[in-house]
């Protein structure tokens, strides 16, 4: 059982990690809106593919909570389950008002339907592994706290992404968004770094570094999608004119840009510390190379306007270096309280 609990918590962080992904996906396409209300998608469960779909028809059945593309102005939805006269008839329908986006793009749908359908998913690995970590107390327990908390987590996540949705999009609430998922990503990681049996060499000065580092990740993402907001409000602005995006841009790119050099120092110093020591801890050499693709990816939508790809893959790889830092974190930190935990089990 505990082969098993260790198998879905691992199953999870990478489900959790496509979430982001496709996340990130949603961001860069402009899909954020694409159902605009929640859980369901224009009222449906499976969303739909034209815009037919949602213009009113006569002598068709209707369920509560369907929506209907009201003389392109607004959004109507049903009160009740009825089936249509002839006409309209404005008594069976309430006006949406949690927000005043009513444009219809079935991609944008789409994108946005699949992202959500990966989250609700991703829950029901943890959902197991809670009730498993429940169940078997006594051998898990510490650990079922954790995989409830990840649990929870999940579900205020779930109830962020419905804000996030009735806000149109709230900058901060967008922020707040990705720093759950990160949250949640810690929380996993620790379930997973749980059921390692590998152990390190450990180093006071390369302990604590890499804690410095961790934070200095967080404030740096953070920064990010403050510049991300800026860029998705002059895309408004300039439409697909890309050159545009970062044009008169304030200062928070310069800090974001800036800030970076401080990352990249802060572990290059750990990579040469754990090189000169001989620490053996590999996953420091995967933060620098993910870093060098940061790098490239951020220069790239700098420099030759937002190619295609370069606003996910950088968001990505700014998620999995928080995650490996984490992962570094725990070895270094936790690992005479593992040692000691084992020797009492055996």
């Amino acid at each position: 059982m505990e082969s098993k609990f260790h198998k879905l918590t691992k199953l999870s962080l990478l489900l959790v990690y496509l979430v982001i992904i496709a996340g990130a996906f949603v961001r860069m396409t402009g899909s954020g809106m694409g159902c605009p209300d929640w859980p369901k998608c224009f009222g449906f469960y499976v969303p739909p593919t034209e815009v037919s779909q949602i213009l009113f028809k006569a002598n068709n059945e209707y369920s509560k909570g369907q929506m209907i593309l009201y003389n392109e102005e607004e959004l109507l939805v049903a009160k009740s389950d009825f089936t249509s006269d002839d006409f309209i008839n404005l008594n069976n329908w309430q006006v949406y008002e949690k927000h005043d986006y009513v444009i219809f793009n079935p991609v944008h749908t789409w994108i946005e339907y699949i992202n959500r359908l990966i989250g609700a998913i991703s829950g029901i690995p943890i959902l197991i592994f809670t009730i498993i970590s429940i169940i078997y107390f006594k051998k898990f327990r510490h650990l079922t706290l954790i995989s409830i908390i990840t649990l929870a987590a999940m579900g205020f996540q779930a109830w962020l992404g419905k804000t996030v949705v009735d806000s149109n999009l709230a900058a901060y609430k967008i922020t707040l968004h990705m720093l759950m998922a990160l949250f949640i990503v810690a929380l996993l990681i620790y379930l997973v770094y749980s059921g390692s049996k590998t152990f390190i060499k450990t180093n006071k000065t390369f302990k604590y570094l890499i804690l410095f580092g961790l934070l200095l990740t967080l404030i740096q993402i953070v920064l990010g999608t403050q510049v991300r907001q800026i860029v998705d409000e002059q895309a408004k602005l300039f439409a697909y004119d890309k050159s545009m995006w970062l044009n008169d841009i304030p200062f928070i790119y310069e800090y974001h840009r800036t800030f970076s050099i401080i990352v990249i120092s802060v572990n290059m110093a750990l990579f040469l510390i754990n090189k000169k020591l001989q620490l053996g801890n590999k996953y420091i050499n995967y933060v620098i190379l993910l870093l060098v693709l940061e790098i490239f990816t951020g220069a790239s939508m700098f420099y030759f306007d937002f190619p295609f790809g370069t606003q996910t893959a950088h968001l990505v790889f700014a998620s999995i270096i928080f995650g490996l830092q984490f992962y570094i974190l725990l070895q270094n930190f936790l690992t005479e309280n593992k040692l000691k935990a084992d020797d009492l089990q055996t």
